[in-house]
């Protein structure tokens, strides 16, 4: 099935088969796709944490208007950004830069400026706004490798970032939660799996300029 299909098949899922779980190749690759997600500047100021415990996703659940697919999922996301961002993570970007490609001070001194520079003249308010960015763009290509690997998932802005965190503990991470993505494989009386995908034509969608 081609990643066109595959996109056809994916649907924001209403119901999980509760008997159904990841196995542990599938929650490999959502890993390695979370991780290899492009990001701004490459600097990934994001968190994923895979939550696989029943206790936990029932205390999530009042915390996310009570949609059901918190509890009946294999394995619930929280997709994070740093509460606390600093230049900091500039550094610390660089020196895995130089590890891993052995890239030369001279080279990477003048881009590690600029970036410093661009960080520490905004407000923490403003690199929240950005950093929450990047995790919809981690979003979007989880949904994509989920449909790829015939994986279910329900994208989540509809819950309490405030009591994740607290719930969590998140804040003694320097994390907070600005998305939620049930992962997991759909029940067969999901009254959703069968219905045609509504979509504009691309034509209304799509401007080409040529």
């Amino acid at each position: 099935m081609n990643i066109i299909e595959n996109l056809k098949w994916r649907y924001a899922v209403k119901k999980f088969d509760t008997n159904k779980t990841l196995s542990a190749a599938q929650l490999q690759i959502l890993k390695e796709a979370f991780n290899l997600t492009a990001t701004s500047y490459g600097l990934q100021p994001l968190k994923l944490i895979i939550i696989r415990n029943k206790k936990m996703q029932e205390k999530l659940l009042p915390f996310s208007w009570n949609q059901q697919q918190i509890v009946q999922a294999s394995h619930l996301f929280v997709i994070c950004i740093q509460d606390h961002y600093t230049s900091k993570e500039v550094e610390n970007y660089f020196q895995l830069v130089q590890k891993i490609r052995n890239t030369p001070d001279e080279i990477i001194n003048p881009f590690k400026k600029f970036l410093t520079a661009e960080i520490e003249k905004k407000t923490q308010e403003e690199l929240f706004n950005t950093n929450k960015n990047q995790a919809y763009i981690a979003l979007g290509n989880l949904l994509t490798v989920c449909a790829s690997q015939k994986i279910d998932s329900c994208p989540m802005e509809g819950f309490s970032p405030e009591k994740y965190n607290d719930t969590l503990d998140l804040k003694a991470h320097n994390l907070t939660a600005v998305l939620v993505l049930p992962v997991g494989f759909r029940a067969t009386d999901d009254y959703m799996k069968d219905l045609p995908k509504v979509r504009k034509e691309m034509t209304e969608s799509i401007l080409e300029i040529n």
